[in-house]
C-alpha cells in the first residue's frame, strides 16, 4: 500500500510517498506532485526507515534510578510517568511559580512546539526556550517590523522568476534542497545568481559573483550596497514614494557607508560591492534569501533590517519573481497564527515575567511578533536563579549540543529540580533527564505542514502505528495537562488529538480526516496585496525607519557596529589567536545533532571537520585528514577537536567547524566525555555582549587558534 504524507525530518517538510507493508515502512520516495519539492528528496528523508526502526530508539517510557548524570534507567509505565511528570511540576508551580517552568526544544521540528508551548502557557509560565536568538527568530521580527511578516528566508523568494537571485549567509543545496532545486530552475531560466558568503560553497561555485564577506560584517556590506542604490538612483522611485516610510533619514545613514569604506571593513573588493548592488538593483525582479549564519553576531538585527531595506527600496516586495509575501489558505489555522495569535498566548502580565522581557522587549516581551526568553539568561537563571530561579523544563532539546558554552548548560541542568525529555533516542540531554518518554515520529502521526510554505499547506497523516509505545507529542502535552488539572486554561484548544487536528481546520468546514483525501490545499496566489490592506506594520508602509524601534530606544535605521572580537576591535589578541572562527558549519546528512546514529547517513559525513586553507595549515604544520585542537579566546571552557579539511574555499585567515556533534555510538563513561570532545559549543560565549535587540551570540567571527593534535 503507497499512502502520501509529508515528511518531517527536517524543516522543509517535502512530500512523500510511503510504501507499507504488514504495518511496516519499506520505502520512502519524493512525490513528484508535491508543490514543495516536486519529487526530489534529501538522504535525511530517504533514510527514515533506518530512524523508525533503530535498535536504539526509544521505544517505552524510562525513568531515572540514579543520579543525575549517571545514565541509569528504568522502564516504567506511560501511567507513572505522566503522573510523576504532572506532580513534579506542579510541586514546583507551588513552591516557586508557574514562571520556574520552562518548555525547551530545538532537534527535531516535530510538531513545531505548538502543543507544549500550549502546555507551557495553561502552567502559567511563558519561559518558552528555544536557541530563538540565533534561530530564525532575527530574521522574522527584522521582517515582521519592516513589512508586516516574514519575507527573506525559505517562505519568500521566488527564484524561479526571478531575474537576480541573492544568496547570503546560507547553502540550500544542504539545508534547504528543494529551494535550491527552485533556485536551479530560476538559473536555467536565465537568473543571474549572487552568492554572499565567506565560504566558496557549492553553490558560491555556480554564481556569476561570488562576495567572500569577513564575517559578521555582513551589516556593512548591505549599506554599501544600499549607498550604492541610493547614490545612483537605482531605486524604485514609484513604490519608496508610495509604500516606505522613512527614505530620507535612510538616505543620510547610507552615506556613512561609501564602498570604499564597506571594502575596508568586509574585505570584499569596493568594485564587486558596486556591480552586486546593480545586479540587484537593476535585474528586476530580484529575489533574496538569507539564513541563520547572519543571526550569530551582536549586530545581528540590524544586518537583517539592512536586508529587509534592499528588498524594500527596490521593490522587489510582493512581485512575481521577488519576495513574495506568503497568504495560506482562508480559514486554516497556521503554525505562526497559532504561535503568535494573542487568544493562544497568555496575558501581558505573564508575557512580562518572561525571561529577557526587559532586556530584550522585540524578542522577550508581550509585543514580540513570535516570543522567547532569551535563553542564555535563562540557562544562566538556573545556575544564579536570577532574575528568579528556573527549576523545571521539558520538551524536546538536546542542550548539551545546541547551547553556547555547553559545559554551563550542563551545569544549569544539573541544578534543575526536575527535567523531563521526550525523543527519539537517548541524546546526551535526555541522559541527563529525571523522566524520558519516547516520541512518536512523523510516520507515526497526523498533522499539518506549513512552515516554509507559500500559499498552500499539507497533511502529514500516520501511515504506520508507533513503535513499541511511542507516542505523538500532541498528546504527550493533552495528557499532562489534563493530570494537571489545567486542561480547560486558555492555551488548550483540545482533550484529544483528533480534536485538535479538526480545530486547526475547522474555518474551512473540514475536519482532519476529510483533509487526508486531499495531501494538500493550495491558495490562489495574489501579487502586491498591499495596495488593498497595506503593510501590517504601525505606518502601514514598509517601515525603512521603525517606530517600534524607536519606540523601545533602538535605532530606527540599521548601522554597522564591529563585534566585540575580531582582527579590528581586539588586535591584541591575534598573536595568539590569528585565525576567524565559523562554527555553523552543516552537513545534508545531519539534522543538527541528529541522524549520527544513523549508519549510513554517518558513512555520507563520519567525524567531525574543520575547513583551513592550505597555506594556513602548512604554515601550522597541518596535513589533510589530521586531527586537530580548536582553542578560542574562552580558555576556561577548554578546547575540542575535529579533523582537518585542507580546501580552497575558506580565507586563509578563516576555519570553519562542524557544529553539534557527539558520538552515539559510545557507551557509558567513554559516551559522556564525548560530548565535550568535538562539539564546537564547548567552547562559543555565552556572556554578554550580546545583540542589542534580538540578545544574539558571536558564534561566528570568533578569534581561534588551531594546532595539531599530538598522539600520545
Amino acid at each position: 500500500m503507497e499512502i502520501k504524507t509529508t515528511c518531517q525530518a527536517c524543516h522543509c517538510e517535502c512530500g512523500v510517498i510511503v510504501e507499507v507493508r504488514d504495518g511496516r515502512v519499506v520505502h520512502i520516495e519524493g512525490d513528484p506532485d508535491h508543490p514543495e519539492n516536486q519529487g526530489i528528496m534529501c538522504p535525511k528523508g530517504l533514510s527514515y526507515i533506518d530512524l523508525v526502526y533503530h535498535s536504539d530508539r526509544l521505544k517505552y517510557p524510562m525513568k531515572s534510578v540514579g543520579k543525575r548524570g549517571e545514565g541509569k534507567f528504568e522502564r516504567i509505565s506511560w501511567d507513572e510517568a505522566l503522573d510523576i511528570v504532572a506532580g513534579e511540576f506542579n510541586k514546583i508551580r507551588e513552591k516557586y511559580g508557574p514562571e520556574a517552568i520552562g518548555f525547551a526544544w530545538n532537534d527535531g521540528p516535530r510538531t513545531y512546539c505548538i502543543p507544549y508551548t500550549a502546555l507551557l502557557y495553561a502552567m502559567g509560565s511563558a519561559n518558552s526556550l528555544l536557541v530563538a536568538h540565533i534561530c530564525h527568530m532575527p530574521s522574522y521580527i527584522a521582517d515582521s517590523l519592516s513589512f508586516g511578516k516574514m519575507v527573506s528566508s525559505e517562505v519568500g523568494p521566488d527564484y524561479v522568476n526571478s531575474r537576480c537571485i541573492m544568496i547570503w549567509g546560507c547553502n540550500p543545496p544542504a539545508t534547504h534542497p528543494s529551494k535550491a532545486k527552485q533556485i536551479f530552475e530560476g538559473m536555467a531560466r536565465g537568473a543571474k545568481l549572487i552568492v554572499v558568503d565567506p565560504i566558496f560553497t557549492p553553490l558560491a561555485s555556480k554564481a556569476d559573483l561570488w562576495l567572500q564577506v569577513r564575517p559578521a560584517t555582513d551589516d556593512a556590506l548591505a549599506l554599501g550596497m544600499l549607498h550604492v542604490i541610493i547614490n545612483e538612483n537605482l531605486y524604485d522611485r514609484d513604490f519608496v514614494e508610495k509604500w516606505c516610510n522613512g527614505f530620507e533619514r535612510l538616505t543620510t545613514r547610507v552615506q556613512e557607508y561609501p564602498p570604499h569604506r564597506v571594502s575596508e571593513i568586509t574585505w570584499v573588493p569596493e568594485e564587486d560591492i558596486v556591480r552586486a548592488a546593480r545586479m540587484y538593483a537593476t535585474l528586476k525582479p530580484s529575489s533574496f534569501h538569507h539564513r541563520t549564519a547572519l543571526e550569530m553576531h551582536t549586530n545581528t538585527f540590524q544586518s537583517l533590517r539592512a536586508m529587509a531595506i534592499l528588498m524594500a527600496i527596490t521593490g522587489n516586495i510582493d512581485v512575481k519573481g521577488g519576495n513574495l509575501i506568503n497568504s495560506l489558505p482562508k480559514g486554516y489555522k497556521s503554525y505562526f497564527e497559532l504561535m503568535t495569535g494573542y487568544d493562544f498566548r497568555p496575558p501581558a502580565e505573564v508575557e512580562n515575567k518572561r525571561i529577557g522581557a526587559k532586556e530584550f522587549p522585540v524578542l522577550c516581551g508581550a509585543e514580540s511578533f513570535r516570543p522567547f526568553s532569551h535563553l542564555p539568561t535563562a540557562i544562566k537563571s538556573m545556575i544564579t536563579g536570577k532574575p528568579y530561579p528556573m527549576k523545571g523544563v521539558f520538551g524536546a532539546v538536546n542542550w548539551i549540543t545546541a547551547c553556547e558554552n555547553a559545559k554551563e548548560a550542563y551545569e544549569a541542568i544539573m541544578n534543575l529540580d526536575f527535567l523531563m525529555i521526550s525523543d527519539f533516542f537517548m541524546t546526551p540531554t535526555a541522559e541527563l533527564a529525571d523522566i524520558v518518554l519516547p516520541a512518536a515520529t512523523w510516520l507515526e502521526n497526523d498533522d499539518y505542514c506549513d512552515i516554509s510554505y507559500l500559499n498552500f499547506f499539507s497533511i502529514r497523516q500516520k501511515v504506520i502505528e508507533p513503535v513499541g509505545e511511542c507516542w505523538d507529542e500532541k498528546k504527550i502535552a493533552l495528557e499532562i495537562a489534563k493530570r494537571m488539572g489545567i486542561i480547560d486554561r486558555y492555551a488548550i484548544k483540545a482533550s484529544s488529538i483528533e480534536e485538535f487536528n479538526d480545530f486547526r481546520v475547522k474555518g474551512m468546514g473540514k475536519t482532519f480526516d476529510e483533509m487526508k483525501e486531499i495531501v494538500y490545499v493550495e491558495e490562489p496566489f495574489k501579487y502586491k496585496k498591499y495596495e488593498e490592506a497595506g503593510f501590517n506594520t504601525p505606518t502601514g508602509k514598509v517601515d525603512l525607519y521603525s517606530t517600534v524601534l524607536e519606540k523601545h530606544g533602538y535605532d530606527p535605521l540599521p548601522y554597522y557596529e564591529e563585534n566585540p572580537e575580531t582582527p579590528v576591535s581586539t588586535p591584541e589578541l591575534v598573536k595568539e589567536y590569528p585565525l576567524i572562527l565559523i562554527t555553523a558549519g552543516k552537513h545534508i546528512a545531519f539534522y543538527h545533532s541528529a541522524n549520527r546514529q544513523i549508519r549510513w547517513l554517518r558513512e555520507l559525513n563520519p567525524v567531525p571537520r574543520i575547513d583551513i586553507h592550505p597555506e594556513t595549515a602548512e604554515k601550522l604544520g597541518i596535513g589533510d585528514g589530521d586531527w586537530v585542537w580548536i582553542e578560542t579566546t574562552k580558555k576556561a571552557q577548554g578546547r575540542v577537536k575535529q579533523k582537518a579539511r585542507l580546501t580552497l574555499a575558506v580565507h586563509p585567515q578563516v576555519v570553519h567547524a562542524e557544529a553539534h556533534w557527539w558520538f552515539p555510538e559510545r557507551q557509558g563513561e567513554l559516551r559522556r566525555q564525548g560530548y565535550w570532545e568535538s562539539n564546537i559549543n564547548v567552547i562559543t560565549p555565552s556572556n554578554p555582549p550580546y545583540d542589542p535587540i534580538v540578545g544574539s551570540t558571536p558564534l561566528n567571527g570568533l578569534l581561534c587558534k588551531v594546532y595539531k593534535v599530538e598522539e600520545n
